[in-house]
């Protein structure tokens, strides 16, 4: 099978490429999730943080948004010691942050997939990319993605975290044209 330059050969990451990147998602929680993950990988892999995926959803309680916006400092205590996830205290907090400023966005918007969704127009930007290298890190609407999470409160949201965030939610499709998944007639993922 043909896929895009970044997969290595590890099962679990040909699964993640094959089966969920550029897969539209509507679902909020997995939205949220995603989005938080996008933001532990600031400085790390991303197979690094799909390794501990697993892990990241026991401790953080399956990101569900309601228990995490009352986690308090014996809470925190426990996810600096946890070492299946990546122990910073700024990324930790910054889940904490999110969630309070997602429920604000869920108020004013009905669904987090509503507000998210709203910078492509509701719809999968289809790319054309012939390699890997021609892929961008960040374009013009992960900057506004990027400048109006940051404006509601959120963390570790910058454009390069907001595009990967796109690109693994199918907000664009930057499977490149060579890859088997290009053409593949996404569904959502739950």
């Amino acid at each position: 099978m043909n896929r895009c330059g970044w997969v290595n050969q590890d099962p679990l990451y040909i699964d993640y490429h094959d089966h969920e990147w550029g897969v539209p998602v509507y679902d909020d929680r997995l939205l949220f999730e995603y989005l938080n993950l996008e933001g532990a990988q600031a400085g790390l892999s991303w197979y690094t943080i799909l390794k501990k995926r697993e892990n990241y959803r026991k401790a953080f309680d399956q990101f569900d948004v309601e228990k995490i916006v009352h986690y308090d400092e014996e809470k925190i205590a426990e996810l600096i010691h946890n070492e299946g996830i990546v122990r910073n205290k700024l990324k930790i907090n910054a889940v904490i942050t999110n969630a309070k400023a997602y429920l604000k966005v869920v108020e004013e918007f009905g669904s987090f997939h509503t507000y998210i969704w709203s910078f492509v127009g509701g719809k999968p930007i289809q790319n054309h990319f012939k390699e890997m290298k021609d892929v961008p890190a960040t374009t013009e609407i992960s900057d506004k993605l990027s400048k109006d999470l940051k404006k509601r409160g959120f963390k570790f949201v910058g454009s390069t975290i907001c595009y990967a965030f796109m690109q693994a939610t199918g907000m664009v499709n930057d499977h490149i044209v060579s890859c088997d998944c290009y053409q593949i007639e996404k569904t959502s993922a739950h």
